[in-house]
């Protein structure tokens, strides 16, 4: 593995995540990708070499393996991994796509324009959907592979013993797992880190929102005195005129505006 270029990715998708963001890539990338490489692969290299059935009945042994484990859950763990990486990776695209286009608009119109972007790396419009649609993507792939996990093995323990019956086994016949309690254990921190990344991902999506209606609502109360101070202004000055009175010229009538 080319750890320079992993290093590479890792900085671009922080530059631009927040902090939950940023701790959740942590966690994927030390916990689940490194465990992953180092120590999940050998704990499951010798997954089918060493499950062994009391019998010698041709094709026994290998219907049992594939009842039991359908699927490697190391494949299954490389697949989950890949989907879930990848989406943080649309929001560097994203951002490369933004810093081009405004690259594109000061060469026609010159340096001295009015950019498109004011910072291109800042969520908002279209870089905050697609930044909360990776998160809501996230989500779903750790659940579904958690899920599709606990379904498909029926749990996530490893007997010592299982009992297999399938055809053409001759009768019920005991099968063992090689090393089940280290592999419960890598499973079960599989699932864990999954979990941890899921909660991350919801707080990182409510602070988001949250974040964003709080800029909503506070931009619009603002707005709002801005507009009634200017709008009693006006009244005063309608009102002096409908009297009579001489409408001073100076001084100006001071406006308080809070400024945020």
């Amino acid at each position: 593995m080319n750890w320079a270029f992993l290093q590479g990715l890792l900085s671009g998708v922080n530059q631009y995540s927040t902090a939950f963001g940023r701790v959740w890539l942590s966690i994927v990338f030390l916990f689940r990708i490194m465990v992953f490489v180092v120590a999940a692969e050998k704990v499951w290299g010798d997954e089918q070499k060493d499950f062994k059935c009391n019998t010698a009945q041709p094709g026994c042994h290998n219907v049992c393996y594939d009842h039991f484990f359908p699927v490697s859950h190391v494949r299954l763990w490389a697949l989950q991994l890949i989907f879930v990486t990848c989406p943080s990776f649309l929001v560097v695209m994203h951002v490369a796509y933004r810093e081009d286009r405004e690259k594109k608009h000061r060469e026609k119109y010159g340096e001295n324009c009015r950019r498109i972007y004011l910072n291109t790396g800042k969520k908002r419009g279209g870089l905050w959907w697609t930044y909360v649609l990776t998160l809501l993507f996230k989500i779903g792939v750790d659940v579904t592979f958690v899920y599709l996990l606990y379904h498909i093995y029926e749990g996530y323990d490893f007997p010592s013993l299982i009992k297999c019956k399938e055809v053409p086994c001759p009768n019920t016949v005991d099968c063992f797992i090689s090393r089940p309690t280290e592999k419960k254990i890598f499973t079960l921190f599989m699932v864990v880190t999954s979990l941890v990344c899921v909660l991350l991902s919801i707080f990182e999506i409510v602070y988001l929102v949250g974040k964003r209606l709080h800029e909503c609502v506070t931009g619009d109360f603002h707005s709002n005195r801005m507009t009634n101070t200017l709008s009693s202004g006006s009244s005063l000055m309608d009102s002096m005129k409908q009297t009579g009175k001489k409408t001073p010229e100076t001084p100006a009538p001071s406006y308080s505006v809070a400024v945020s």
